[in-house]
């Protein structure tokens, strides 16, 4: 079942002033750092309204959780009608070399479930079965699985949205990322502010469950022309994710693979879950 657990892992991803006290001159630079933060702040959040707007990607990634290897994964992200993908991921990487022979395998995310194109089993829910299912509640539960489906908790958008409850924010200059030049920009996003979004948001059960509860995260965004992210890289507890945007919007409507192709693991992972809780 470890397999089966590292790759609904590697599905998820997830993701403002600096003030000075004093006095004399230095409420002039305070007033001065204040409205820095602004015109930062103000930049992300037209990076934000245009990523929300144009409602789905293209993209590459690599996400790492804790001192795990690197897993890969590239093709569409959507969330303009709640979050759903449609991306080929690193087989040996998910550790899901005993589903499948290819190197990499193709995988879903739609209506809160997660599907993986597997090779047919000789026996077991899988046997006969081009996919495998795992319902997003056995890694969540069952208000997880909604704020992921629902409010795009782990999208791109999702990410974005998080970047208006930063406390301190940076802007380091310019820089050519996938031949574009973008600015840098870096946000931190302390535990209470974190608190703050994660209820706002719906995010607490999908955030906490892949971070382990973590108390803060630091995202760095790459923004580049027409106020569009170039690169989007969020450490967030033990997980790391780094998101190239290749294109955004006009992508293909991400559909669930046919029933009848398509064996459910959600019980056994469920019940793989609960003794491991219990043991």
């Amino acid at each position: 079942m470890k397999h089966i657990r590292m790759a609904v892992w590697a599905g998820v991803t997830a993701v403002a002033l600096a003030g000075t006290a004093g006095c004399g001159g230095a409420s002039t630079q305070a007033a001065e750092a204040v409205s820095h933060a602004d015109a930062i702040l103000a930049a992300l959040g037209r990076a934000t309204d245009r990523t929300e707007a144009l409602g789905s990607a293209e993209v590459r990634m690599s996400t790492v959780v804790g001192n795990g290897s690197p897993i890969a994964m590239e093709g569409t992200y959507s969330w303009g009608d709640g979050f759903a993908y449609d991306v080929e991921m690193d087989t040996a990487a998910a550790q899901m070399e005993t589903l499948t022979d290819d190197p990499t395998i193709h995988c879903l995310l739609v209506d809160g479930a997660y599907y993986y194109d597997t090779d047919p089993q000789p026996s077991g829910p899988l046997e006969g079965k081009e996919w495998m299912k795992v319902d997003a509640s056995a890694m969540f539960g069952e208000q997880g699985a909604e704020a992921l489906s629902g409010s795009g908790g782990g999208s791109p958008a999702a990410s974005m949205r998080s970047l208006k409850y930063a406390n301190d924010v940076e802007d380091l200059g310019t820089e050519t990322v996938n031949g574009q030049s973008t600015t840098h920009y870096r946000a931190e996003i302390d535990a209470a502010q974190m608190d703050k979004f994660r209820a706002a948001d719906g995010e607490d059960n999908a955030l906490d469950a892949v971070t382990g509860g973590s108390g803060s995260t630091t995202t760095d965004i790459w923004v580049g022309a027409e106020d569009l992210p170039v690169r989007l890289k969020q450490q967030i507890g033990t997980m790391t994710v780094t998101m190239d945007f290749v294109k955004f919007g006009a992508t293909a409507e991400i559909q669930a693979p046919p029933a009848a192709q398509t064996g459910d693991l959600t019980e056994a992972v469920k019940d793989a879950y609960a003794q491991q809780g219990t043991g």
